[in-house]
């Protein structure tokens, strides 16, 4: 599967979430909820597209590098996400409990989406047309 269809898939259940929880937000806390929930999914699906698209690139250029590569980039994801979560705890400009909870979620609802695609797609081992060129013997009556 490209890298496209897995951002896609983890997008999609990313904001169904996400978007269940803002609704849920809207209503019970109003608009500071829906401002925390909303800023949350974005952070959330703009942060984890850049990572994988950053990955893919790493993964073209130099294979070797990928699970290390792969690794970092999961530290760094959790480090900022969670330097965010300190950065507004005192904010009154949104509500800090609806705004973890909706990061929290999204995050976790987009690590299992990309774990279904990956472990759902058909990866091509042979490339075709990559192999010598060979003709096939035919018989002879």
């Amino acid at each position: 599967m490209k890298t496209t269809g897995i951002i896609l898939r983890s997008v999609i259940a990313t904001l169904i979430v996400g978007g269940v929880i803002t609704i849920y937000a809207a209503i019970s806390k109003g608009t500071h909820g829906l401002i925390g929930a909303l800023f949350g999914v974005t952070i959330v699906v703009i942060f984890f597209t850049l990572g994988q698209v950053a990955l893919d690139r790493v993964i073209q250029r130099n294979p070797m590098l990928a699970t290390n590569f792969a690794l970092l980039l999961y530290l760094v994801k959790v480090g900022v996400l969670f330097a965010l979560l300190l950065a507004f705890k005192d904010t009154k400009a949104f509500d800090t409990k609806v705004f973890a909870l909706t990061i929290v979620a999204c995050t976790v609802t987009w690590l299992v989406a990309e774990t279904w695609a990956f472990a759902t797609s058909k990866p091509m081992y042979v490339e075709p047309g990559a192999g010598p060129d060979v003709m096939p013997i035919r018989k002879e009556d």
